[in-house]
């Protein structure tokens, strides 16, 4: 959960973005939905956790059923240049091809800030499907 914080932090454009997140709440939601959301960590040979990767089971007609949303990707800075980001990904693109899903789904923030994330997920096959929008209460 801690580099998932540390994820947030770093897409957060206003500082109380994510304040208050419930992470008790957080952590009995996601053993309910276990079957439906997973994530992939990448740890270092002593244990030390460096990258982690959430994906959720999502449906819709226009993917053909099922498929899958990456939520979260995050790698620690000083291991953004040692492939952790592709392991994780090729590790996701392993567990859809396992369950037979025929598309992964991934919102990546715009801006320069953020040109080396997109062109991480165009290197790796992504393709521009068109903005995101969101409604929040």
């Amino acid at each position: 959960m801690d580099l998932v914080t540390r994820l947030l932090v770093e897409l957060s454009d206003k500082d109380d973005e994510f304040a208050g997140l419930d992470r008790e709440k957080i952590l009995t939601e996601w053993q309910s939905v276990q079957d439906r959301f997973k994530a992939f960590i990448a740890r270092l040979d002593n244990g030390e956790v460096v990258g982690i990767l959430t994906l959720a089971e999502s449906f819709a007609i226009y993917a053909g059923g099922s498929y899958g949303v990456i939520n979260e990707l995050y790698v620690s800075p000083q291991y953004r240049n040692e492939q952790v980001g592709k392991m994780l990904l090729d590790r996701a693109k392993a567990y859809a091809r396992l369950l037979d899903w025929k598309r992964i789904d991934v919102t990546a923030p715009l801006g320069d800030k953020w040109r080396r994330t997109i062109n991480f997920y165009l290197r790796e096959g992504f393709v521009h499907t068109g903005p995101k929008l969101r409604y929040k209460w």
